[in-house]
């Protein structure tokens, strides 16, 4: 949360130290890291506005016209600049009701599975194995405008897996009753097959584990990329750890520790096939003694997203919320 010290407005323009004191108060995305962060672009655009005036105004030759003076004139118009801002103009309203807007529908993305603008970009929750991935305005943040101020589960002809229940699923709607949004159809006709593969073998309903990839991935629209911008089919956010001998990928990451969020550069594994993923997916969690009691639990939506919390899967306290809510309104 910014305090009155990473208020910029009311300090010294050049005060490079408040600067700095904004940037770490805008990694945690917090409202106020927002505002503040509108606010000091205002007084950056309202600061070239006065640097073009000044500009087309002719210069005059007299003994007070020097090098100094100008660049006295330069700082004052600065601070001049971060008065205004703290009036404001209109255009950090703007930009905060924009930013708000874009990470609500990012998060109605992850959760609904109905977006309204466009997808967010990757930032993942790191893990011991795997990790939980979470949405951020894409392609800007707070602390970006301070650096740089400028479909799931249509019928398959498969019997159900192994512990699988419910009644048929029914093309187009969801368990609860809801219509599916396209790309959640596609996703889930893109996946099903493989998911049904990875039911087989751990006994874990298909839907399940396709709420799962929806979470991690955003409706495979913020999937981890290689360095040559190709997707890793790393659907579930599994980490390359030491024993990892496959090819892999660097993401940003995001992971709570004590409740608040850290970003970090991390490995994760990359598949050649999104089979690959579901495959090594249902390794992990029918070998790892520490997903027993996921496997156990997972008869209903909550009790799977419960025990892949507990059993520290993910970062997030609010992962096992966010996972049995995409599983209850989204999936056939």
């Amino acid at each position: 949360m910014i305090g009155p010290s990473n208020d910029l407005s009311s300090k010294f323009a050049l005060d490079t130290n408040a600067l700095g004191g904004l940037k770490q108060s805008a990694k945690a995305g917090s409202p106020e890291a927002l505002k503040t962060a509108s606010t000091q672009f205002e007084a950056m655009f309202i600061n070239m506005m006065m640097k073009s005036m000044r500009d087309a105004t002719p210069q005059g030759e007299g003994m007070l016209d020097s090098q100094q003076t100008k660049t006295f004139t330069t700082m004052l118009d600065q601070q001049m600049s971060q008065n205004l801002a703290k009036r404001g103009v209109g255009l950090a309203d703007v930009l905060i009701r924009q930013l708000s807007t874009t990470a609500a529908n990012a998060q109605a993305l992850a959760i609904n599975g109905d977006p309204i603008a466009q997808p967010a970009q990757p930032f993942t929750i790191a893990n011991d194995q795997p990790a939980k991935r979470i949405a951020m305005p894409p392609g800007r943040d707070a602390g970006e405008m301070i650096t740089s101020p400028r479909a799931l589960l249509t019928p398959t002809t498969t019997s159900p897996a192994p512990g699988a229940s419910g009644a048929p699923s029914t093309p187009g709607v969801s368990a609860s009753g809801r219509p599916q949004s396209p790309h959640v159809r596609a996703f889930q006709e893109k996946l099903g097959a493989h998911a049904d593969e990875a039911a087989r073998a751990t006994g874990i309903p298909a839907k399940f584990m396709l709420g799962q990839a929806a979470l991690e991935s955003g409706w495979g629209r913020r999937e981890i990329r290689n360095a040559d911008g190709a997707t890793s089919h790393n659907l579930f956010g599994i980490k390359a750890g030491p024993g990892w001998t496959g090819k892999v990928a660097t993401a940003v990451t995001t992971e709570y520790v004590n409740g608040k969020p850290q970003t970090r550069v991390e490995k994760f594994r990359a598949y050649d096939s999104y089979a690959d993923s579901f495959k090594d997916y249902a390794k992990l969690i029918t070998n790892n003694p520490r997903y027993e009691k996921v496997l156990a639990n997972a008869q209903d939506a909550a009790g799977f997203a419960q025990g892949l919390q507990k059993a520290g899967y993910a970062t997030d306290p609010l992962y096992a919320a966010k996972l049995t809510k995409i599983i209850q309104r989204n999936l056939a």
